[in-house]
């Protein structure tokens, strides 16, 4: 099938419905982002995407899309919850891979004698790469799964504070555990509390431009602040029950008549027998998820607590938000001036509720909900919040970060006789990691302009910038 795009506006291009096509596609990208993005396999997954049963309103694509497993990366489509379906695919191997930003109350000048000190210890204390493991943790991984944050938080792994200010409360309903295999529990015994490896990171950033001062103000950020951005996810324990759903559904998605232009789109009805059990799987891997950033969280503080040997008043290290990249979820938008129950995918993008909506924080109401987007780790992330414009056009959702423009093979050879080390301590970045391969694979020009990507989010209207942080040092799996 030949994919015909036209520019709506000059942040929005659609991809024309074809007669195969259940919905159109749209693009959210610049001019000069839409030139590349014609070439992207995601382009194509997109309208892919169109295909299945129960899709509303458009298949959508974020100006951070790439290609990705059955679903691209910075994906977005929501199923009617009566007729529509559910992909694993759709919501990707790492369930819940999400980003949480953590304030303080200091300013660069408090830490800049104690920084490689702060660095070394997190490295030393969170466990990073490939397969890492933290093993003098111990849990009761069915409580963790049933309970997410709030197990954390019960153990003393945090404050009742975080559980509030964490998407859906850190915890999504699992109606039962048996639908997770022994396999997915076994991987996940031992990976609480650990980073992981890959594009997952643990930063310390400096506030350093603000856009909108009332937002700032709200989400408690100030210029020149030091705040600790973390990205990580549910670790192999997500990425078994992602596995085991995959396959399963390949082998019955005919039983229900159900036609795939890729297999790699295996779904299921929601409501559906084997739809319903990944659904409750998949919540418990985002509770999973939400448990390790919060016991992370507890270990950050405690290793600024110990070096700088202040008290956590003095140091204010609240969290400012925490949400989740990859994910599917029960939701209730307005579609045709309708209210309709959905099962919103979001895959490499981050929910960007509007200000009034139930399900944020009160002290947020009025400005919507933080969207936190990381970018490379050698030049900046930033924080917008959601809008009302987000509710109407995109199920409220924007990107999730930069996106790749170089595969991880091809980022490694283009780094060969480079110092990707020396290249950021260069940029004031200090810079700790585990795996041979990691930098290579993660260097800043692997991945699209972060400013690019969230001036299109901006001009978009549908999330609006509020501040940009600068990393001044990182930890990598």
């Amino acid at each position: 099938m030949k994919i015909e795009l036209t520019e709506r506006h000059p942040w929005l291009f659609e991809i024309i419905k074809k007669e195969s096509m259940n919905v159109p596609g749209l693009v959210f990208a610049s001019k000069e982002m839409i030139e590349a993005i014609r070439h992207e396999e995601g382009l194509r997954q997109i309208v892919h995407m169109s295909l299945l049963p129960g899709i509303v309103k458009a298949a959508m694509g974020m100006p951070d899309i790439h290609s990705g497993y059955g679903f691209p990366i910075g994906g977005v489509a929501a199923f009617d919850w009566e007729n529509g379906v559910i992909s694993p695919g759709g919501v990707g191997y790492d369930i819940n891979c999400g980003v949480r930003l953590i304030r303080s109350l200091l300013e660069k000048k408090d830490i800049e004698k104690h920084l490689e000190t702060i660095i070394n210890l997190l490295f030393q204390e969170i466990p990073s790469g490939v397969g890492s493991k933290k093993k003098k943790i111990r849990a009761d991984l069915k409580a963790v799964i049933k309970q997410g944050s709030q197990w954390a938080v019960k153990k003393g792994y945090g404050e009742q504070r975080d559980i509030i200010f964490t998407e859906e409360n850190g915890c999504m309903p699992v109606d039962d555990i048996s639908t997770i295999s022994n396999k997915a529990l076994d991987r996940g015994k031992h990976q609480l509390c650990t980073l992981g490896g890959g594009n997952h990171f643990l930063e310390i950033d400096i506030v350093d431009e603000i856009f909108d001062t009332v937002a700032a103000r709200t989400f408690g950020l100030f210029e020149q602040q030091i705040v600790v951005l973390l990205h990580t996810g549910s670790r192999g324990f997500g990425y078994q029950i992602c596995d085991d759903y995959i396959k399963t559904m390949q082998k019955t998605a005919s039983t229900q008549n159900i036609s795939l232009p890729n297999s790699q789109l295996a779904c299921m009805p929601i409501n559906s027998p084997q739809g319903q059990a990944y659904y409750s799987a998949m919540s418990g891997a985002a509770n999973f998820a939400w448990a390790n950033r919060q016991m992370i969280t507890h270990y950050v503080r405690q290793v600024f607590e110990k070096v700088l040997n202040k008290s956590p008043n003095d140091l204010g290290m609240d969290l400012v938000y925490d949400l989740s990249h990859n994910i599917a979820k029960k939701e209730h938008h307005i579609v045709d001036g309708n209210k309709q129950t959905l099962c919103v995918h979001r895959k490499g993008a981050t929910r960007a509720f509007g200000p009034g909506h139930r399900s944020i924080p009160a002290e947020y109401q009025h400005t919507g909900q933080p969207v936190i987007v990381p970018g490379d780790m050698g030049t900046a992330s930033f924080v917008l919040r959601g809008t009302q414009q987000a509710m109407e056009q995109t199920f409220g959702s924007a990107c999730h970060g930069a996106g790749r423009i170089l595969s991880r093979s091809a980022a490694k050879k283009a780094a060969r006789g480079r110092s990707i080390a020396d290249e950021l301590q260069d940029k004031g970045v200090m810079i700790r990691y585990r795996g041979r391969n990691t930098l290579a694979e993660e260097m800043p020009d692997a991945y699209k302009n972060i400013s690019e990507v969230v001036d299109v989010i901006d001009q978009a209207g549908i999330a609006k910038k509020v501040a940009r942080l600068r990393p001044i040092g990182v930890i990598k799996g």
